[in-house]
């Protein structure tokens, strides 16, 4: 049997050869090539993670900064280059998620899938 670090690293090589990454890298390229949209994205992105860790600590979330980060999503979903990296980003994301998942699953079972 490969040593787990030759597994992680074959899996990290077919993390890097998926669609999901591809698209994304790609539509982070054409996005950071427009500073104003690269930085309303940094911005979103910002925001939206504050927004969970407000909700994993348990905090209340205010209708203004839940506002704030609808309309700026809005915002970003009318400008096609930013819409095609958000969505980019959420395949990808979703991908990842699904690996560490598998991995969760695996581990608290004991055994293999």
């Amino acid at each position: 049997m490969d040593n787990i670090h030759d597994q992680a690293h074959a899996l990290a090589r077919a993390i890097k050869d998926s669609d999901e990454y591809r698209q994304y890298a790609a539509a982070k390229e054409i996005a950071a090539q427009n500073p104003q949209l690269a930085g309303m994205i940094n911005d979103f992105q910002s925001q939206q993670f504050e927004l969970q860790r407000k909700q994993l600590a348990g905090e209340n979330l205010t209708q203004e900064i839940m506002g704030q980060v609808q309309s700026l999503y809005q915002i970003l979903m009318a400008d096609p280059v930013a819409a095609q990296y958000v969505q980019a980003e959420m395949r990808f994301t979703l991908m990842v998620n699904d690996v560490y998942t598998i991995l969760g699953e695996v581990l608290k079972s004991g055994g293999e899938s």
